[in-house]
């Protein structure tokens, strides 16, 4: 028996409108998926993710009043401003070597990955930092803090340090820049080494 011609238009009716919403629900999923990676995309891309500068091989000397004080080096240096926070990463490492003014070493500092916050005057060094002042004695430690402004560098991490006659270990330290008057906040032990001077 043939179906009348007023159900037929509605099934068809029906068959359009339920492509066209599952068009419109296939778009409007489509479009919030593109807008998620459009969003990551811009942020990948970002101007502000970006390094205003970019070197290798850096090398360079901090002078006061002509005297040469502090020597840096580094593999790479990346600088950045964002949201007016103004500072530059040693994401390869760097060296850093202060000089007294008779251009003798006094102390240096060494890290696998450095920060240094320009405004604050303040750096961050990470993961195998080594310090060493004029008398050899050598601290260590996976995360140090440089205050340069007040000449202070401290952490509150585990130390080492390392003497001629002595393994001296903690958590917590503070010391002047130059590595000469510290002390550790929480000492864990003291390993006496026995020198012997052997003609």
């Amino acid at each position: 028996m043939k179906q009348p011609e007023s159900d037929s238009k509605k099934n068809r009716v029906r068959s359009i409108f339920l492509r066209i919403a599952a068009l419109f629900t296939g778009t409007a999923f489509l479009f919030s998926a593109c807008e998620d990676n459009l969003e990551k995309i811009k942020a990948f891309n970002s101007l502000e993710n970006l390094p205003l500068m970019e070197a290798s091989h850096f090398q360079t000397l901090f002078t006061d009043s002509g005297q040469v004080t502090f020597l840096l080096k580094a593999p790479k240096l990346l600088s950045y401003e964002t949201d007016g926070v103004s500072y530059t990463e040693f994401p390869e490492g760097i060296e850093l070597i202060r000089y007294d003014e008779h251009q003798r070493i006094i102390s240096s500092i060494k890290a696998n990955y450095a920060k240094q916050f320009e405004k604050e005057d303040k750096w961050e060094a990470k993961n195998n930092v080594i310090a060493t002042n004029a008398q050899g004695d050598t601290l260590k430690t996976e995360h140090l803090i440089w205050e340069e402004k007040v000449g202070r560098i401290h952490t509150e991490e585990f130390v080492r340090i390392i003497r001629t006659d002595q393994i001296i270990t903690g958590i917590g330290f503070q010391s002047d820049q130059e590595l000469q008057n510290w002390r550790i906040k929480n000492p864990r032990g003291t390993i006496y080494i026995d020198v012997q001077n052997n003609p």
